[in-house]
């Protein structure tokens, strides 16, 4: 598990492949571990929608 500063850090990880449209399967995170969650949350969260593109 991560600290809370670790799971803000894979967040915001997360969200740099997301605005540059990069795949999710880019996360260094393991699949079972909270950071991956975290880092997939920041990709998500700006990750454009289909109809905006």
């Amino acid at each position: 598990m991560g600290t809370r500063e670790d799971i803000v850090r894979a967040i915001t990880e997360g969200a740099e492949p997301g605005r540059r449209g990069g795949g999710v399967r880019t996360c260094p995170y393991r699949a079972d571990s909270l950071l991956r969650t975290g880092w997939i949350k920041g990709y998500a969260r700006e990750r454009p929608v289909a109809s905006e593109q």
